[in-house]
């Protein structure tokens, strides 16, 4: 069974007033609401920048084109939730068949609640005090909520065993036991331990073990063939290992699968006696840089590649010398670290005064384009790389109906909490 969202919840926020609270939005629309927006349907002309938009088309493809995959894998999908933070764009990936949410921390958590989501898995281990006494009077009032969480350790199982027992938790919380790399992230690395780590879970009566969890994205950054190895060699001894355990459920699950590797995941994990979930959250904006490289899609795990439905828009502000002009977006505006931002063309005059120009750094309100012939005033759109640091720098996004068109149109505003 897939998971729901509270629509009525979503479909509320079109009821929020625009104000100088967003950044970009015009004044022109300030008092409206974001309904009144939608139905105005403004020229993205008339928004100021710097700008991130979300383009329709690719959004809509990129949702289609990962359920399909899925759907023709065996494998289920529980997008990471982080990427965007926006409940929109999480009902939209529920209603193409996503089987859960997945969260990073608790304050995500919150969110995914606050709007109904009703399978949420945290891909972290979950030991705050508080927070764990609030999550379990959330899975007190709410029946149907269904919810994981992680342990890498005997002490994190001890730790929120103790803290749900002193909150008086009555539903136990489902665990699954995080496997680990050398050099990665978090994850336990020794199978010994993984197998004390289960046998701690199922011996706390506030828990019960659900499955084994991990990302092979910590073990390889790009996709060579030494990569790949590293990830198939992860994802075989977590193959190995939850076929061993004892879990407490009809259906335990193995999860894995960022937005790197998950072609792998699926070909690995797929023959397990339990549900493979895959935890991908940045198909569905995708990029212009990292993702698009590195994205099974564009290796040829599918019939068609993912579109980039992220844009940043930049005014020049300043040309003070001959092969330099200064754009008035940078770090706290468009995301750097994983590639800077790429001039594609300039609003009105097309790709040629940006054709031999490149964006060599970036400043906090800043990028510097060096070569090209944009002048004074002109609107460069670029290429970006890696949506999950771009769209945290948003509180409200315009959404256009093509994002190539020379006056693309404002369709929608998507909402974000980070």
């Amino acid at each position: 069974m897939v998971a729901s969202i509270d629509t009525e919840a979503i479909d509320a926020l079109g009821d929020e007033r625009l104000d100088w609270r967003f950044k970009a939005i015009p004044a022109s629309l300030h008092g409206r609401t974001v309904a009144e927006v939608r139905e105005l349907r403004p020229p993205l002309d008339d928004f100021g920048t710097p700008l991130l938009t979300l383009d329709e088309g690719a959004l809509d493809h990129n949702v289609r084109a990962m359920a399909r995959w899925a759907d023709d894998a065996g494998v289920s999908l529980a997008p990471h939730g982080k990427t965007t933070m926006a409940p929109q764009l999480w009902r939209r990936q529920l209603d193409a068949g996503a089987w859960g949410l997945t969260v990073a921390n608790l304050p995500q958590l919150r969110v995914a609640l606050a709007f109904g989501v009703t399978r949420v898995m945290v891909a972290n281990a979950l030991l705050d005090p508080a927070g764990l006494a609030w999550l379990g009077a959330e899975l007190e009032e709410r029946p149907e909520l269904e919810f994981v969480s992680w342990a890498d350790s005997v002490r994190s199982v001890e730790l929120m065993d103790e803290a749900l027992r002193k909150a008086r938790v009555q539903r136990r919380v489902g665990v699954c036991v995080e496997i680990g790399g050398p050099h990665g992230r978090t994850g336990v690395r020794d199978d010994g331990d993984a197998r004390a780590i289960a046998d701690a879970v199922r011996a706390a009566p506030t828990l019960r073990l659900v499955g084994l969890a991990g990302y092979e994205g910590a073990l390889a950054h790009d996709a060579s063939d030494e990569g790949r190895a590293a990830v198939d060699a992860y994802l075989r001894r977590m193959a190995n290992l939850f076929g061993g355990l004892e879990y407490e459920t009809d259906e335990p699950i193995v999860t894995a699968g960022g937005s790197s590797f998950f072609d792998q995941v699926a070909d690995v994990l797929g023959g397990v006696d339990g549900r493979v979930v895959l935890r991908s959250g940045a198909y569905i904006v995708h990029d212009d840089g990292f993702y698009k490289d590195i994205s099974p899609f564009s290796r040829g795990a599918a019939d068609t590649a993912l579109r980039s439905a992220m844009h940043g828009w930049a005014r020049a502000v300043s040309r003070p010398e001959p092969e330099l002009a200064l754009l008035d977006a940078g770090k706290r505006d468009l995301p750097f670290d994983e590639g800077l931002p790429g001039p594609q063309f300039v609003r009105g005059k097309g790709p040629d005064p940006v054709e031999k120009a490149s964006v060599t750094a970036v400043n906090d309100q800043h990028a510097f384009l060096v070569g090209g012939s944009v002048e004074v005033g002109d609107v460069v759109r670029l290429g970006l790389s890696h949506p999950c640091t771009a769209l945290d720098k948003w509180t409200l996004l315009p959404v256009v109906d093509d994002a190539d068109a020379e006056h693309p149109t404002v369709i929608d505003l998507i909402r974000t909490w980070f």
